[in-house]
């Protein structure tokens, strides 16, 4: 298994991933981009993670793939700050994994070397948020160090916010 910056190289594999989410909600936010041109959202990607073109109230953030047998099984984005919105609601990680994957804890290992990239970053108070309902999210925050910090009420539901202490 590895972790890969996202590449032309998984194009197929990411359209199919895609496909497999059907009418999910796509986590992380980065599922969502057009894909139709796939070298703009490479570069799209690849703006974010230097921290160009973003638009109004987004950070820098790093997507990365998580690969098995040459297909995309998982995406995590990182961001590398918070700003206060964010902080609220939304964290330093959203991640996911393809339905055809999931229960196998491939989300616990991307979940882990999501973490690991934040401290190498030098962050060492990581948020980490899910909506109270999503159990595996949750148990996968928890097994990776998470201590639930709070809980805020939203439209759609109840958020957790996790904090991930990462003092090295």
């Amino acid at each position: 298994m590895d972790i890969v910056s996202p590449s032309s190289k998984y194009k197929s594999s990411y359209i199919e991933y895609i496909k497999e989410l059907g009418d999910e909600v796509r986590y992380p936010f980065t599922l969502g981009f057009d894909y139709e041109n796939f070298d703009a959202l490479l570069v799209k990607l690849d703006d974010f993670a230097n921290g160009e073109n973003l638009p109004e109230g987004k950070v820098p953030s790093t997507t990365l793939w998580l690969i098995k047998d040459q297909e995309i099984i998982g995406v995590t984005n990182i961001r590398h700050f918070l700003n206060s919105d964010i902080e609220y609601c939304g964290g330093h990680i959203g991640l996911g994994i393809r339905p055809s994957y999931r229960g196998q804890n491939f989300g616990s290992l991307l979940m882990k070397e999501s973490i690991d990239v934040l401290h190498k970053m030098g962050v060492s108070n990581i948020h980490i948020h899910c909506h109270k309902t999503n159990l595996p999210s949750a148990f996968t925050i928890i097994n990776n160090g998470g201590e639930l910090d709070s809980e805020i009420v939203l439209n759609d539901g109840i958020v957790q916010r996790y904090i991930v202490n990462n003092i090295g």
